[in-house]
């Protein structure tokens, strides 16, 4: 009888703590930081040569606690938060890319860069030129600071050849660049990028084909991806698949020239020559030299053949500024309103450089070929990337990267392939892809809550509710 009476007691105990087990946690259980609501969610997958797929999933609730999206399902479950954000009618991205930024390029914008940045949904950015001890300071402040701020990738600086074009002569060619004459110093140089905690490298223009050999067998060795303009004494395709990325669509139309060869004799004797102690006149001279016949003696056939070599290369053409000719800023209203938060010495010595453009038309032809070539390179299955390389040429941070989409589909692409080329293809460069652009559990929390579903018109994405950015929800202060 007492063994009877010891199970029964038993089973009650199961049968109390399994109840308990079953509503428990609707009570007791810890809450997370955030959650968005009855949100429409669009997953973005691809912007490989295999192209692009979307998922958009309705009626969604986004969990998010600490910098981590803990879970993604039907609205109404999933765990409890501590904020509620409502997404009803409203749709979520993974948070924007700027592939191509400068925060040193103007020392007036830099501390206000990464603000603008979030206030226009650009989470991740990569810096792409600039002092090395700088910009690690930046970025190691920003992550300490426990504040929402971009999540930053760092070049250092333009490793260029004997001469450097950004040599800090004057302001528009302020100290972005080192001189790298030799391959042993272009092995030391890598190492010590990436002792200090680089995340890739930047190949500038003035580099030798010996030079440039030598930085991307360092950069292998050590593991840092290579982002790249074509070098002026190497043409696209033998450069191009060298590399992880390459920037701005530069020379590439000298090696789709029917007398590319030609050309690059030309550019090999003057960069021989070169007497004058400055690159970015050696530069700028060649540029001027070659690039209108260049795209006059486009070759088509030749052109297929550079593209294929291409398709496992990043391309970041930076349209906003390729086509700048085409398709000027300061004549839009969005502009107009995106420099009114800008410093005060920013914003009346950018309004003077617009009111200095007015009345006045430039030459369309780089911009014409830009636009061609990209549409191009998408039908060749060449990746592409969105970058901006503000704030040159009056790119508000942050602002100039939705112009950047609205370009890339003028170009070509279709909205799904623009979002892919600022959510996916950067990612993939850096290598933190399993972690960021994609809204699943596990993912870290950098979102983009939108009024209106940018697949319909790439335009929706300037139409920004909130950003979430390292698990901190932020409403734009634009």
């Amino acid at each position: 009888m007492r063994q009877r009476i010891r199970w029964g007691s038993a089973l009650l105990a199961l049968a109390l703590v399994a109840t308990a087990c079953t509503s428990w946690p609707a009570w007791r259980a810890p809450k997370a930081a955030l959650s968005i609501d009855g949100v429409t969610v669009i997953h973005v997958r691809g912007g490989t040569d295999r192209g692009v797929t979307t998922d958009v999933v309705a009626d969604q609730r986004v969990v998010v606690d600490g910098d981590e999206i803990v879970w993604v399902g039907p609205d109404g479950e999933g765990a409890p938060a501590e904020r509620h954000v409502e997404g009803a009618g409203r749709f979520l991205i993974p948070g924007l890319w700027d592939a191509h930024v400068h925060f040193l390029y103007d020392a007036a914008l830099t501390d206000s860069m990464p603000g603008l940045f979030l206030d226009w949904g650009v989470t991740s950015v990569r810096d792409t030129g600039g002092h090395f001890e700088t910009l690690i300071a930046l970025r190691d402040r920003l992550q300490a600071s426990g504040e929402p701020a971009p999540r930053i990738f760092v070049s250092g600086p333009l490793l260029d050849g004997r001469h450097v074009v950004y040599d800090g002569a004057n302001p528009s060619q302020p100290p972005l660049g080192t001189s790298v004459p030799d391959p042993d110093v272009a092995a030391r140089q890598v190492a010590a990028l990436a002792e200090g905690g680089a995340d890739l490298i930047k190949i500038y223009e003035l580099v030798s084909p010996e030079v440039f050999a030598a930085l991307v067998e360092a950069a292998r060795e050590h593991g840092l991806p290579i982002a790249s303009h074509v070098p002026l004494s190497m043409t696209a395709d033998v450069a191009g698949p060298q590399v992880d990325s390459m920037e701005h669509l530069r020379n590439i139309e000298i090696a789709c020239a029917r007398n590319w060869e030609a050309l690059l004799a030309e550019r090999l004797a003057t960069l021989e020559g070169w007497d004058q102690p400055r690159g970015y006149p050696l530069r700028k001279s060649l540029h001027a030299a070659q690039r209108y016949g260049a795209m006059s003696n486009h070759d088509t056939a030749r052109c297929d053949e550079v593209l294929a070599t291409l398709r496992g290369t990043m391309q970041v053409p930076t349209l906003r500024l390729n086509a700048f000719n085409r398709a000027r800023p300061d004549r839009l209203p969005e502009w107009r309103d995106a420099v009114v938060p800008l410093p005060a010495e920013v914003r009346t010595r950018w309004r003077a450089t617009a009111e200095g453009y007015r009345g006045t038309e430039r030459d369309p032809r780089l911009a014409d070929w830009s636009l061609s070539v990209v549409g191009r390179m998408r039908a060749a299955g060449v990746p592409i990337g969105a970058g901006t390389d503000t704030p040159i040429g009056l790119a508000v941070p942050g602002e100039s990267l939705h112009r950047e989409l609205e370009l890339l589909v003028r170009a070509g692409l279709e909205p799904a392939e623009a979002l892919a080329a600022s959510i996916c293809a950067p990612a993939r460069f850096i290598g933190n892809d399993a972690e960021v652009g994609r809204i699943a559990p596990g993912q870290l929390a950098d979102l983009v809550l939108l009024e209106a579903n940018p697949l319909e018109d790439i335009r929706h994405t300037r139409r920004i509710v909130g950003v979430v950015s390292q698990g901190r929800y932020r409403v734009p202060n634009k």
